[in-house]
């Protein structure tokens, strides 16, 4: 009688592993010198940096080492992963903008007293390293399709340039996101006039209001993303602290189709078919290489026989994209096609491979044969991932392919841009868990910025010579070819089979 007494006053204990299973009671269940916790759940399966990373393991031993063995993983309430990856993303991102904020500086107008330009003087913007296209697109001084600054609608407007008609060659969701922003500057100006607050030009308002919501975005992309890889969520660091964010969040407008490609991968692994497939024709409304997301789940489908979810996928984005797309391209044809006449006129760029061998050998193949011949190339790329995808003894992953075809697109392609770098750094951040590699790869990338400046200053103020730069951009271009090498082998290479650890090994930290 006493014994039942007593078992039904004691509570009963649940399982280390925190699932409110019953466990044994053994003789030290009770000896917590506070009541436990009613909140048990552990996330057990969550990786630790300072046991996975001997590096990081090594630099913990300031603080008190690595994770303990018996260390409640996942209870903190106000230190979140999230919310600490948040934090130093938000530390980056002041720093981006205090690296362009060179080129928003104004100066008086020259006999002109209470007017203002901005201060480019003698290239600054080119030897201050903060020129960036959300800036020069907006500028008052020059008349170009990119210039928005007297109110211009997208694809409507035209420019006479030379006797003829140029429109604004940007993809529709990125030109709508350009005007929008455009009236919210000047909308600012006017409302800093009525109130008799100081007024800044447009154009300074216009980069700012651009890069809070570009920051808001990329922020969106990190949180898809560190969704994406729930039991890793610290590998999304190295997306914040990447030097390619750095420099290039607030060059131009890459961050949105990042953003929309991040969201699209969440919704996938989520099997939101219809909503990945919405978020895939946004992004293509804003850059091509979104598109390239079907693809890669399109081979994932065919290996695992899921040809309706792919199918539901290229519905939703097809429609998604033609919802954008047709009623611009009905009212203002000849401005719509304007961003595809311009990518197949346009002569390669002087970071691309083509520009490198004419360099090397002074042969200028003409921009109408660079263009098949990208076209002609990406087909093979596509075919090469297709092959590698279809032999794999293991399951590849989205990121994976979608990594392989994205780098892909960059090293055969006739425009190689600096930001479009960040396409790669979510990708490869899903694709390569190895942070020291990756932030090899983004110092030496967000570096070449400098030696691509020199090439449009003044001859007297080149601080290096011309050459140099096409030297690390072939180093550029031979590094991200050796990580598509090292994704591809990791696809390919045969699968192991080795003995399971035991149980007490399975998280132990790094010694």
């Amino acid at each position: 009688m006493d014994s039942a007494a007593s078992s039904s006053s004691e509570p009963e204990p649940t399982s280390s592993a925190g699932r409110g299973s019953p466990a044994r009671v053994g003789p030290g269940d009770f000896d917590s010198p506070a009541p436990l916790s009613e909140d048990r759940r552990l996330a057990t399966d969550r990786m630790l940096p300072s046991w996975t990373e001997p590096m990081v393991g090594q630099l913990s031993t300031s603080i008190g080492g690595p994770v303990g063995v018996h260390a409640a993983v996942g209870r903190s309430r106000h230190w979140t992963p999230l919310r600490v990856v948040f934090l130093i993303a938000l530390a980056v991102l002041a720093l981006g903008w205090f690296g362009k904020a060179g080129c928003i500086q104004q100066t008086t107008v020259d006999g002109q007293p209470g007017q203002s330009r901005l201060d480019w003087d003698d290239q600054r913007q080119f030897y201050g390293l903060c020129y960036s296209n959300i800036v020069a697109g907006f500028s008052e001084n020059r008349l170009t399709p990119d210039d928005l600054a007297g109110g211009a609608a997208p694809y409507r407007t035209f420019w006479d340039v030379d006797g003829e008609h140029q429109y604004l060659s940007e993809p529709v969701v990125t030109g709508a996101f350009m005007y929008v922003v455009a009236q919210a500057a000047r909308g600012w100006g006017n409302l800093t006039d009525a109130i008799g607050l100081p007024r800044a030009l447009d154009v300074v308002n216009y980069f700012n209001i651009a890069a809070v919501l570009l920051a808001l975005g990329w922020l969106l992309a990190i949180w898809a993303t560190m969704r994406t890889r729930r039991r890793d969520p610290w590998i999304v660091a190295v997306i914040v602290v990447s030097p390619l964010a750095l420099v290039h969040v607030f060059t131009a407008f890459e961050v949105l189709p990042v953003m929309f490609t991040a969201l699209a991968m969440l919704a996938w692994s989520r099997e939101r078919f219809k909503l990945a497939g919405l978020f895939i024709g946004l992004g293509a409304a804003t850059a091509f290489y979104p598109v390239l997301l079907l693809v890669a789940i399109g081979l994932l489908c065919v290996r695992q026989r899921r040809i309706r979810d792919s199918l539901i996928v290229d519905a939703a984005a097809v429609a998604t994209w033609a919802v954008v797309n047709v009623p611009i391209a009905v009212l203002y044809p000849s401005g719509w096609s304007a961003t595809f006449t311009t990518w197949r006129d346009t002569a390669p760029g002087p970071d691309t491979v083509y520009r490198l061998i004419t360099q090397m050998t002074g042969w200028a193949p003409p921009t109408v044969l660079v263009t098949g011949l990208v076209i002609v190339l990406m087909l093979a790329v596509v075919a090469g991932v297709t092959y590698a995808a279809m032999r794999s003894p293991r399951e590849p992953k989205v990121a994976a392919l979608m990594f392989l075809l994205v780098a892909g697109y960059l090293l055969i392609g006739n425009q190689w841009r600096p930001e479009t770098s960040l396409w790669l750094v979510p990708l490869a951040v899903l694709a390569i868990p190895h942070p020291r590699i990756l932030l090899a790869w983004m110092t030496f990338d967000a570096l070449l910025w400098i030696p691509r400046m020199a090439l449009f200053l003044d001859p007297d103020r080149k601080w290096l010579p011309v050459e140099f730069f096409y030297v690390v951009s072939a180093a550029r271009w031979l590094i991200v070819v050796g990580l598509c090498a090292y994704v591809v082998w990791e696809m390919v290479k045969p699968v192991l089979v080795r003995p399971a650890p035991a149980e007490h090994l399975l998280r132990s930290p790094v010694g």
